[in-house]
């Protein structure tokens, strides 16, 4: 079974945005750019999900509701900020009730820049998490593969 390659599926969140990056992971699924080439599915629960996109900064409303996601994601998962409010905060950084980008709640592994980060950028930055995603895949194959310490080796 470990050889078996699967689709990546993605789930897309939105933080507190002007909603410019949310516009262009939309574009994404267009004929156009068409993420879907690479087998990517956009899927709306977090239990499918492989890779979780995240635009928009972290605010204290919605600080709980990212780091249910991400829990609720199954091992291996793979985070991507898009865009300038989910790396730092962006131009809502100042604001009373923003805590800062995406990684001040969950780990990041892949931050696309940009205000309104560009499709081609999302892109770029979703391939990556896909390489992120084969390491992690192959780091858990490796765990899994190293055998334990049994009784019998106690005894």
């Amino acid at each position: 079974m470990a050889n078996i390659k699967r689709s990546p599926w993605l789930l897309h969140y939105d933080g507190s945005s002007c909603n410019g990056c949310d516009i262009e992971v939309l574009a994404c699924l267009t004929p156009m750019y068409d993420v879907e080439r690479f087998g990517i599915i956009n899927t709306g629960n977090p239990k499918h999900a492989d890779i979780f996109l995240v635009t928009g900064s972290v605010n204290a409303q919605n600080e709980s509701v990212v780091r249910q996601i991400y829990e609720q994601m199954p091992e291996p998962k793979v985070v991507v900020a898009i865009g300038i409010c989910a790396n730092n905060g962006g131009i809502f950084r100042e604001c009373y009730n923003i805590k800062g980008g995406v990684d001040t709640v969950i780990p990041v592994d892949v931050y696309v820049p940009g205000c309104a980060a560009r499709p081609e950028a999302i892109i770029d930055g979703v391939v990556k998490g896909l390489g992120v995603l084969a390491e992690k895949r192959a780091a858990m194959d490796v765990k899994e593969a190293i055998p334990t310490n049994t009784a019998k080796e106690e005894a």
